[in-house]
């Protein structure tokens, strides 16, 4: 997996760029990002202008702003920081600088990835040798998962009536309400559940399994509260 374009400084042309989170960006879903760490504004700024994307990998150990270590001696060093294997390609959207040192960026979520090797350049920034993990295929959504896609249909109806909802609700057209896959992932999105139940399911092969794992949480009552 390459990146065309301008490469960050120390970054090989071959290599992807990395934005470690706490959270896990599906194919398809929305991230907003404010982006004021030196390691990231050369990145994306680049990244914008050169059309390519970064990827999004799901933090499991360190923080998403860098910090030092204050358990070593010198106070010099960082924090470590540990990040899944498999991400997503974010494309930004839109970008917007309201003042010096800070972008604001929309990102929409693009193929998964998988990493085969990683380092980290003297600035901090992580850049990794990745290999692209094959799109769901197309699945209709079975009889008895229809309800998990009406479900999302009426939320999409009530982000439409209701302005306040475009801004929490990471879901854009095209609605592909009929597909496993674009269902299940909008669902991941945004239910409430721990990180890495949100990796597993990211890493799924099958986007069936994935709509049926996310009807389990729909079953259970309680997570749609806090999204009417």
């Amino acid at each position: 997996m390459s990146t065309p374009g301008t490469p960050a400084q120390g970054m090989a042309p071959h290599e992807l760029p990395l934005f470690p989170l706490n959270t896990v960006l599906f194919p398809d879903g929305t991230l907003n990002l404010q982006i004021f760490e030196v390691r990231y504004l050369d990145l994306i700024g680049k990244c914008y202008k050169n059309g390519t994307p970064f990827g999004v990998v799901s933090l499991l150990q360190g923080q998403e702003v860098r910090q030092r270590d204050p358990n070593l001696p010198t106070g010099e060093a960082f924090a470590h920081e540990l990040f899944a294997d498999v991400g997503t390609l974010a494309h930004i959207a839109e970008l917007a600088s309201p003042q010096a040192g800070l972008l604001v960026i929309r990102c929409t979520g693009g193929a998964r990835f998988r990493i085969r090797t990683r380092r980290q350049l003297t600035h901090g920034l992580w850049v990794a040798e990745a290999d692209a993990w094959a799109d769901d295929l197309p699945t209709a959504i079975p009889p008895d998962l229809q309800p998990v896609a009406q479900a999302l249909a009426e939320l999409i109806a009530q982000q439409q009536a209701r302005a306040s909802l475009l801004e929490y609700l990471p879901i854009a057209p095209p609605y592909r309400l009929e597909d496993c896959g674009w269902v299940a992932n909008r669902w991941c999105d945004l239910l409430p559940m721990p990180a890495g139940a949100r990796q597993s399911l990211l890493q799924l092969d099958s986007p069936l399994l994935r709509l049926e794992l996310v009807g389990d949480l729909l079953s259970q009552g309680g997570p749609l509260a806090g999204l009417r």
